[in-house]
């Protein structure tokens, strides 16, 4: 259940920074902080999301459309890639790194896409702070998911500056999507290569979910 909550997570994070084009030309040194643009532009998201709920119910299309457009251009998924492959990144070519990233993008918006829809009443997000990373990597952005029924859910985003504020990882409740995916990726990467592990994915073979708890 909480792989539902990373993939609206991402559907959420990723649109709402591309909503912003003068901040993603922004140089690096004047960029303004992400933290209120992701929450006002994360709320409008949702707010689709809901009004939208039938027409993307009819067409899934549509749904992966609206998701993937802003997902491929804001999401730093190479970056991310690198830190979900972990050593057995070292040494990879881009290309490789590049079909895994996209795989794995894929495959998660495949099948975890149609879930944006299962939230009832009015999800939205409500900022609760800014943190910068060690070694000048980026920022934290501290959010809480709020919901109708249910206790809020912490959802952080890690961003950093990249031609504009892109989104690396999504921590849920304290779970990390890329520590998540790298341990469930250690596995088949000792026995294949990234090339043979990004065409599993794309054949939808995927490694079995790390247990993380929680929703």
């Amino acid at each position: 259940m909480k792989t539902l909550f990373l993939s609206l997570s991402l559907a959420l994070g990723v649109p709402l920074l591309a909503a912003a084009p003068a901040l993603a030309q922004t140089p690096p040194a004047a960029a303004a902080n992400p933290g209120p643009q992701i929450v006002t532009t994360g709320n409008q998201i949702l707010a689709t999301l809901q009004q939208r709920r039938a027409e993307f119910r009819k067409d899934p299309a549509a749904l992966r459309r609206y998701v993937d457009g802003a997902l491929r251009a804001n999401f730093d998924s190479l970056y991310a890639a690198r830190l979900v492959l972990g050593l057995h990144g070292r040494g990879a070519s881009d290309a490789d790194v590049k079909l895994f990233a996209d795989a794995l993008v894929d495959n998660l918006m495949q099948r975890y896409s149609s879930a944006l829809l299962d939230f009832e009443g009015h999800p939205r997000l409500r900022l609760k702070g800014e943190t910068a990373l060690p070694g000048g990597r980026g920022v934290k952005v501290s959010t809480e998911l709020l919901r109708d029924n249910g206790a809020p859910v912490p959802v952080d985003y890690l961003v950093r500056n990249n031609g504009g504020w892109k989104i690396f990882d999504v921590m849920i409740e304290g779970v990390s999507y890329v520590q998540t995916f790298r341990s469930q990726f250690d596995g088949p990467l000792q026995q294949k290569s990234i090339a043979q592990v990004a065409a599993d994915l794309r054949n939808g073979i995927a490694p079995a979910a790390t247990n993380t708890g929680g929703r």
